[in-house]
This record gives structure tokens, sequence and C-alpha cells, in this order.
């Protein structure tokens, strides 16, 4: 998660239901969903809107994973000082109006950035729940403080109680935005309590344990501003977003590293204009188990050609309720592209 120092009052639990499910379909007009990816029609090359009403509704939208048989989607929303996880399963073939995850919904923590480990026995986040599971400082409430990597574990009764993942990948500094290879290496960016440089770092699991943490090199982290690295579950390549870089196409855009069999990393490479745009709210990259699309958040507006002859009040109360607001929301498009780059890619 990007840093912020914005503090923030918080009514009861109940009140953050209420609020991310305004952004929602009422339980009464969900529509009946069922087939893969909520039964949208897939994208082609182009960005679409995924899930536009369903999963991008309007409300600042990010954080996109699901399980590896795609019967389980998560992603998070930031609403009203509140930041938590949504999900929506599919039971009997239909899928569920999107809830607040019962792991996510005190309204006191900060809960982003699902991450799910290939083989689907475990559910990684971003959480600033005090470590020791005791009562939160209500001094950090609302506070992107204590910024840390919490984990579930799949049990025949579903996800686990969140326990904290402990050094040595989490540590006094923040580290948020896990993504995990099918050996169990975690990529993860932490930030410098000092200089506020995000960079990126990886722990290989050795017999159950992690190792050391390694600072990637400067093919991957080119700039003081690394955010939210996806790397692909055989590790071959690895997206992120980045600030600061000349090539960019404005503010944070996504790019891509490809990785070789000797750990050699390709240098960035702007994953172009169909997915980066000028007003640089692209920090959030994900590619589905199956490898078939590129799920990415990015905050884009209507076209002119969408415009009405004159605004109105209803008009502008309609717009804000809707995605293409202003809010970012979660776009997808076939992955064929991700190919493409590897073979300009040098070493």
């Amino acid at each position: 998660m990007k840093h912020s120092t914005t503090h923030w009052r918080f009514p009861i639990a109940a009140s953050l239901v209420l609020i991310v499910e305004a952004g929602c379909a009422s339980s009464d007009d969900f529509p009946v969903l069922t087939g893969d990816y909520l039964g949208q029609t897939p994208p082609g090359p182009t960005p679409q809107l995924f899930a536009p009403g369903i999963v991008s509704t309007g409300v600042y939208t990010r954080d996109l994973a699901m399980t590896p048989e795609g019967d389980e989607i998560y992603f998070g929303v930031m609403v009203g000082g509140f930041s938590t996880i949504m999900v929506t399963e599919r039971v009997n073939g239909r899928w569920t109006k999107p809830e607040v995850a019962p792991f996510a919904a005190d309204p006191q923590h900060l809960n982003l950035e699902p991450a799910i480990s290939p083989d689907g026995q475990k559910f990684y986040f971003l959480s600033n729940r005090p470590r020791d599971g005791g009562a939160m400082d209500p001094a950090d409430v609302g506070r992107w403080v204590n910024q840390d990597i919490w984990v579930m574990d799949r049990t025949a009764a579903g996800w686990s109680e969140p326990y904290n993942l402990g050094p040595p990948v989490n540590s006094a500094a923040a580290e948020y935005f896990p993504s995990v290879t099918a050996d169990g290496t975690i990529y993860f960016t932490r930030q410098d309590p000092e200089s506020q440089a995000s960079l990126i770092h990886r722990s290989r699991l050795v017999a159950g344990e992690y190792q050391e943490v390694e600072l990637l090199g400067p093919e991957v982290n080119s700039t003081a501003g690394q955010f939210n690295a996806y790397v692909a579950p055989d590790e071959s390549y690895l997206m992120v977003g980045v600030a600061g870089r000349d090539d960019s196409f404005g503010g944070t855009d996504y790019y891509i590293s490809f990785r070789d069999e000797s750990d050699n990393w390709t240098g960035p490479i702007n994953m172009g204009e169909l997915v980066n745009t000028p007003r640089g709210g692209e920090w959030s990259p994900y590619v589905s188990p199956d490898g078939r699309y590129f799920f990415f958040m990015s905050t884009r507006f209507r076209s002119a050609d969408q415009f009405p002859d004159a605004l109105t009040a209803d008009y502008l109360h309609d717009v804000h309720a809707q995605p293409l607001s202003g809010n970012p929301g979660i776009y997808w498009m076939e992955a064929g592209f991700i190919e493409e780059l590897r073979q300009a890619a040098e070493f």
C-alpha cells in the first residue's frame, strides 16, 4: 500500500458493511451470475472494466485475487476512511453478492491487498492489526502505521484465523502487498522508515521457514518508488507499479521485468498505453490463476462522447455512485501481450 498519513474516526462495525455495500447491488436486485469470472463476458486485447456494478461500482476499488479454481474472488475497497477486503463466492454454480470478508470486518483495522498462494492453501494480506492480538492503540486507528503481512491457512472449515507472518518478512518497517510463487517464495514491498523509499524484496521458503530477506536489484527497483509487485507463480516475471521514471505516461505506471533460470532480471519495461494512463492511478496488478487475463487497478473517467448535453444535479449524483467517476476500478484484458513483451525483453 502506498504510504499515507491520513487520520480517520471510525463508527461501529455495522456501519462499515452498510457503507461498502452502498456501492453494490442490493440483495433484492442482485443478478443471477453463473460461469467463470462472475459470468462476465471475457475481454479481448483492450482493457474492459471488470464486473461493473458488482466489483467496480464507483467505490475506490483495488487489489483483486482469486482461488486457483476461480470459485472465490476477493478485492479491496476504500471508502469513508475504511479499508477492507470484499469477497464473492460461487456456491452451487451461482455467485454470491459481494460482502465484507469476515476476517476484515473490524473497522479499526486496515485490511487490503489479498494474495492467495498458487496451491490455494494460504491467504496473505496487508493489515495493521496489533501483532499480539491485543487492542488497537486509539492513536493508530485509521492510520497507515504498523503495516504487516498476515496469513491464513486453508482448513476443512475454510480459512483459519489470521496470524502475523513474523520475521524475517515483517520488521519494524512497513511491509505490504504480498505475492507468492509456486515454491512458496514471497515477494513484497518494504518501505524504509527514514527515506520513505518503497522497494521490492523477497524471501525464499526453505523447509517451511522464510530465509533472510533479499532486496531485488536495480533491474526491478529502478527508482525510490516501487509499489505492489505481482510475481508469476513460476517466477518468470514480475509486474510492479513504479513512480519517477522518465518513460512513464504520468505518475505511477505498471512495468514488467522478466527473470531467467539463472535469476537474472531484465530492466523494467513499461506495459504500454493500453494499461497505463497519464493520471497515474496504476498500482495493483494481478494475473488470473489460469494465466489468461491480466487484472489491474486504474483510475479512468468517462469519455467526452458519454457526456450529457447539460449537467444536472441528478446526473452528478448518479455519476458519483458509478464507475468512471474518478475513483479507481478493476480492469481486465487478455494476458497474451505479456509474452509479446517477453520477446522484446533483453537480459
